[in-house]
């Protein structure tokens, strides 16, 4: 682990080198959590001695360990020494992501880092930093969209630890968190948030459906039923909003002037609005996508869903066609990572059967 701390600093003392002034700040931010984060994390079997066998913290780790043996064991994730340590960082989440997005596109504004390339958002381990810089990006004019995030990857430079934001989350959430975190580390492509996250979405479904098929005992059935649900529920609302998204891209693409536009853009976002309120009568009045809306809709929340949802059906497909073999599932997408952006797009987009935005 010194090692690797070693290694983390030197990169990002060159980082600082080659930056402005203004973005210094930032990295210096991003080092303190970090750094902060590997410091706290302790071996499951510290936290189990110290609390006992029978602690409520010490049967979730258990369980986790179960887990993460079955994420390498059945679906060919990295058997390394991530997620099987624990860290409490006494805070509900480790970081806050930032979104934008301008005033007519519904496509993210880009971060880039020295480490994992450009990205779609900024990521900051305080709330209140993550609330001034979208507040500075919305004074210039941008969409802007921030929320909490429980987990994230190094991509393998460092063991991520188990974290207090998400140990005590259900079982089916911490399995499609561990499956998620540790499919980054099988494939990673700079500079292409939707083909990594959609990548890394399509293994955590695919991981916590053979998971869940696999438990036994009393609630396993209700448990499947009740993440079908779910499933069928996100869908649901994924279709809803990507059709706004098509709309408003038309809207924006088109001759009309500024001031049309925005016109446009309100009455659409209004429609989206009364399209969710259906939504959720039709679910019985689950309101587990309220948050999305807590800011106000706008560009840059359909961009950071975008994000995370564009490519998941050509992978998804991709696993299929692989007849579920995981190991050759991922030697495909690695062969797709070297391939460019573009190509990369046409050949999900193609797999889904779906058209290009």
């Amino acid at each position: 682990m010194k090692t690797g701390i070693r290694l983390f600093a030197s990169m990002v003392c060159a980082a600082l080198v080659l930056s402005s002034c203004s973005t210094v700040g930032y990295y210096y931010q991003a080092i303190d959590g970090q750094l902060d984060l590997m410091r706290r994390a302790v071996s499951f079997e510290e936290v189990i001695a110290e609390r006992g066998p029978d602690d409520a913290l010490s049967r979730k780790l258990a369980r986790v360990r179960s887990i993460r043996d079955y994420a390498s064991r059945e679906l060919a994730l990295p058997d390394n020494r991530s997620y099987r340590r624990y860290a409490d960082l006494g805070r509900p989440y480790v970081v806050w992501n930032v979104f934008a997005a301008p005033e007519f596109s519904v496509r993210s504004t880009e971060s880039c880092f020295p480490i994992a390339g450009c990205v779609a958002y900024r990521g900051f381990y305080a709330e209140a930093d993550a609330r001034a810089y979208a507040s500075d990006l919305a004074a210039k004019g941008l969409d802007t969209f921030f929320g909490g995030v429980p987990a994230y990857s190094t991509l393998g430079w460092f063991d991520d630890p188990v974290l207090s934001t998400f140990v005590n989350y259900p079982e089916v959430e911490l399995a499609r968190i561990l499956f998620h975190e540790l499919a980054h580390q099988v494939v990673y492509v700079r500079d292409d948030t939707q083909f990594n996250e959609s990548f890394a979405v399509a293994v955590e479904q695919e991981g916590v459906r053979r998971w869940l098929a696999s438990q036994n005992g009393a609630g396993a059935g209700d448990a499947i039923r009740r993440w079908s649900a779910g499933r069928a529920r996100q869908a649901e609302f994924l279709t809803m909003a990507i059709r706004h998204r098509g709309i408003l891209a038309e809207i924006y693409a088109s001759a009309s002037s500024d001031t049309e536009k925005r016109l446009a853009k309100a009455r659409q976002f209004q429609r989206m609005m009364s399209d969710y309120a259906v939504l959720k009568k039709s679910w019985d009045g689950y309101a587990g996508y309220d948050r999305f809306f807590m800011q106000g809709p706008n560009n840059a929340l359909l961009a950071s869903l975008a994000a995370y949802s564009d490519f998941v059906p050509g992978f998804t497909m991709l696993i299929l066609k692989h007849g579920g073999d995981m190991k050759a599932f991922y030697g495909e997408v690695g062969a797709m990572s070297r391939k460019d952006r573009a190509a990369r797009a046409e050949t999900l987009r193609t797999l889904a059967g779906t058209p290009s935005l």
